[in-house]
């Protein structure tokens, strides 16, 4: 393995096992080597004893290779005691103290072993509500967020990073104004990410001018009728100032439901990528797209049978997690294995579309998500295909869409696009889907003292390669983070274009083309500059709803410096890394 120094410093901050005495005990190839012997358990599980030596060896190959990694529960747990190894979870609220509580109980079980949880408040009653029983009223759905905040600020992920959570409040639920104005208090409700559950009936009546209703959760009825372009001007203020809320469109979610039988989807992970029922977990892994280019005659391309590989065993190691996974509640253990959702994703890809000259902000960009997206797809329906013809379908398969189109699959959803955190990190490549958020970073080093610049590896080869001053471009870059400013052809600048520097409308389109082939979600911000306006969110919002995406996160630079990408300024192994927003003014000089 070539490791980088960060990956290095992430690997042992977070990953590696430890003894009793906090000493690292185990180098980055015996972390994968466990892995890979852990998750292949599951080969003698199902009766493959033959085979289950074959298929240690190809995970650990891909693993040591970085061509792919799974969510990092499965590399802090697999083959430890603990042995929780998924990475996204729901947990359902009813408008009862028991369930509330109990909610709160399920939660820091799960994030003690690395998991993010997802919550819908929507069926809480109201602030003000009568409460029958003690005859005064009801605090409503934010003040129990805030203990679920609170709570989570005291369970540490397995001593190695913060929990994350996120929040859903529907748009037509009496308190989602006071839900949408919580971050303006600076240090409210940090540990999560708040989306509004949005209707198509509310964005149609916003088109149009119309009200919409407002509606008790307790009793059904209609409590109001406000102007739901007033409802979402207050949701686009809110996040130009704040980076909260994101939007999750309920409908378009609800649309793609593999098992619609088995209830509505209310809510998602902490980032928006695994819409989930109830105790649903998931597991995901990313292919590194930095990883699939192969020199050809004409220029680099794309290595399609490395990637077909690379996608179909990542399936079947997603389905042997399942296997051996032991969830810490029965419930949730339940709830999985009835339909056994896995998400394959990627990461890497702005670094995939440097290394084949195409800039992230080109109609070339999005015709290349569009064939990653689709020739995943296939790959991996493919893969739990034959799956299904040797360990059966997934338990709720004859209740499914699949089912009523004929197709056997061992899992409900496939594909998943997470922001992949320190796992792009370790692997070396830019975060999930998303640009490269600057060319040089500011990082404190791990002992104090201070901060140091550590320049984006392939723009550095690239640059020492093909520039005719190499020396004072990248003492320019040092400087600001960028190219901006720096004298060059605009064919340069537009290849190393960063995340603000690319207009909205590409983000989304480059997101609209994976969502397409993707099941589950894509996790996506918008990055927008300083000096961006509320139209531009406003826009976003609304080109988002238009598109048909499952949500959207739009986050303005200089917002909230203290939610940065994992690991981008400072390199504490608590920072919350399940947190999809990334400031890039934070990150960069």
């Amino acid at each position: 393995m070539e490791l980088s120094s960060a990956a290095l410093r992430v690997l042992e901050a977070r990953y590696l096992r430890r003894d009793a005495a906090r000493r690292v005990i185990e180098t980055p190839d015996e972390l994968f080597a466990r892995v890979a012997r852990a998750v292949a358990e599951a080969e003698l599980l199902l009766g493959n004893a033959r085979a289950a030596a074959e298929w240690e060896e190809a995970f650990r190959a891909l693993l040591v290779g970085m061509d792919f990694l799974p969510n990092s529960p499965v590399l802090m747990n697999a083959g430890t005691p603990l042995g929780q190894l998924a990475a996204c979870f729901v947990l359902p609220i009813a408008d009862t103290m028991e369930s509330i509580f109990g909610a709160l109980r399920a939660m820091a079980l799960v994030q003690r072993t690395g998991g993010g949880t997802g919550f819908a408040f929507s069926h809480l009653r109201p602030r003000g509500a009568a409460l029958v029983a003690t005859g005064g009223t009801s605090s409503g759905p934010l003040s129990f967020m805030e203990i679920f905040d609170c709570a989570t600020e005291r369970v540490k992920q397995g001593g190695r990073r913060r929990g994350a959570n996120m929040a859903v409040l529907r748009v037509d639920h009496p308190d989602v104004l006071d839900f949408v104005d919580a971050k303006r208090t600076p240090g409210r409700l940090s540990n999560f990410n708040l989306s509004v559950g949005i209707t198509d009936r509310f964005m149609e009546a916003m088109t149009r001018g119309d009200r919409y209703d407002v509606v008790d959760p307790m009793t059904g009825a209609t409590v109001d009728r406000p102007y739901a372009g007033a409802v979402f001007d207050r949701i686009v203020s809110a996040a130009y100032d704040t980076g909260d809320p994101g939007l999750l469109f309920l409908d378009a979610m609800n649309r793609a439901h593999p098992v619609p039988a088995a209830g509505p989807l209310e809510t998602t992970n902490p980032c928006g990528e695994v819409p989930l029922l109830p105790y649903e977990s998931c597991v995901l892994g990313s292919v590194n797209l930095a990883h699939m280019i192969r020199a050809a005659p004409s220029g680099a391309a794309l290595d399609w049978e490395r990637f077909r590989r690379a996608v179909r065993v990542g399936v079947r190691f997603l389905d042997d997690v399942i296997e051996v996974n032991r969830p810490p509640l029965s419930a949730i253990a339940a709830a999985t294995r009835a339909h056994r959702k896995i998400g394959i994703g990627v990461m890497g890809f702005a670094e995939c579309l440097i290394e084949l000259g195409i800039p992230y902000d080109s109609a070339a960009a999005v015709e290349l998500a569009d064939e990653i997206g689709a020739f995943m797809a296939a790959e991996a329906s493919a893969a739990s295909s034959q799956l299904a013809a040797s360990r059966g379908v997934f338990p709720g398969w004859e209740r499914s869409v699949h089912a009523a189109r004929g197709v056997r699959l061992r899992n409900a959803t496939l594909l998943s696009i997470a922001p992949t955190g320190t796992l792009s990190v370790i692997a070396g490549t830019s975060g999930g889907i998303e640009p490269l958020f600057a060319l040089a970073y500011r990082r404190r080093h791990t002992l104090g003292g201070a901060p140091f610049v550590e320049m984006n590896p392939l723009f550095e080869r690239w640059v020492r390669a093909h520039a005719p001053a190499p020396e004072d471009v990248l003492a320019t870059v040092r400087r600001c983070g960028t190219l901006a400013g720096v004298p060059g052809p605009e064919a340069v600048h537009a290849r190393f274009a960063t995340a603000t520097e690319i207009a909205p409308a590409r983000h989304l389109a480059v997101q609209e083309a994976f969502q397409r082939h993707v099941d589950n979600a894509v996790a996506k911000t918008v990055n927008l500059p300083e000096h961006a306006r509320p139209e531009d969110v406003a826009t976003t919002y609304r080109e988002a709803w238009r598109l048909g995406l499952k949500g959207v996160t739009v986050y303005r630079c200089g917002t909230s410096p203290a939610q940065v990408l994992s690991l981008g300024v400072d390199e504490e192994p608590l920072g919350r890394e399940l947190f999809a927003k990334c400031d890039p003014g934070a990150c960069r000089l």
